[in-house]
């Protein structure tokens, strides 16, 4: 599998979601949009009403952390990656039915707590898993390397499985995070937070050249 860094953004104003846009998608393939109600976890961020109109030149994946997922879902048509909390999930149907609707496709994510056997019933329903290395809320956290068991056991239980890590990814945690079996990695503050976008997105594919992953033109090719 290529190894992908997807840029991910966490904020409340659509002006500031934009401008982040612009900022990395001459350098990736795919952007990871943060989605709270303040319910699910304790903060809340843009929501459907701010995703209109968005640059077109990226894909996206709505990352929703808000309880009852469809009623979001269904706001936002396309063709877009939607990840849905596995312990917020109270009716799969109407989830499954809301992506189909849009016209998106299913994803799953966990938290680090989230014992493996609530996940897997419903793994096959996913193209991707997005496995949290932070508790979900905010930015800026520290990377929990314990879930890493958890990335190990699905990707030997899903070979062709697509796992995503979120959460306190940069240079150096990207390393275990591979080595467990991710092929995405979700990074916020370690690209936004530096001067040099293109630098930051390299740094991280750099720092996992170790481990046989593929260099920053062939990930972005």
């Amino acid at each position: 599998m290529t190894l992908e860094i997807i840029p991910a953004i966490l904020v409340k104003e659509r002006a500031e979601l934009v401008r982040r846009i612009a900022a990395v998608s001459p350098y990736v393939k795919m952007v990871h949009i943060d989605v709270m109600d303040n319910k699910f976890v304790p903060n809340k961020t843009v929501g459907p009403e701010s995703f209109f109109d968005l640059p077109k030149n990226v894909l996206y994946e709505f990352h929703w952390m808000v309880e009852n997922p469809e009623d979001y879902i269904s706001k936002i048509p396309g063709p877009h990656l939607h990840l849905v909390h596995v312990e917020a999930v109270k009716n799969w149907a109407a989830v499954e039915k809301a992506v189909a609707k849009a016209g998106g496709t299913l994803g799953i994510a966990f938290n680090p707590g989230t014992p493996l056997d609530q996940l897997l019933p419903v793994v096959e329903k996913a193209e991707r898993v997005l496995a949290m290395t932070v508790v979900p809320g905010f930015d800026g956290q520290k990377y929990i390397a314990d879930v890493e068991a958890k990335i190990s056991k699905l990707r030997t239980l899903y070979p062709k499985l697509e796992i995503e890590v979120d959460g306190g990814i940069g240079p150096q945690t990207a390393i275990g995070a591979v080595q467990a079996g991710a092929d995405k990695l979700a990074a916020a503050s370690a690209i936004f937070a530096k001067q040099d976008i293109r630098k930051a997105i390299r740094d991280i594919l750099d720092s996992v050249s170790c481990a046989g992953c593929p260099s920053y033109a062939e990930c972005k090719g």
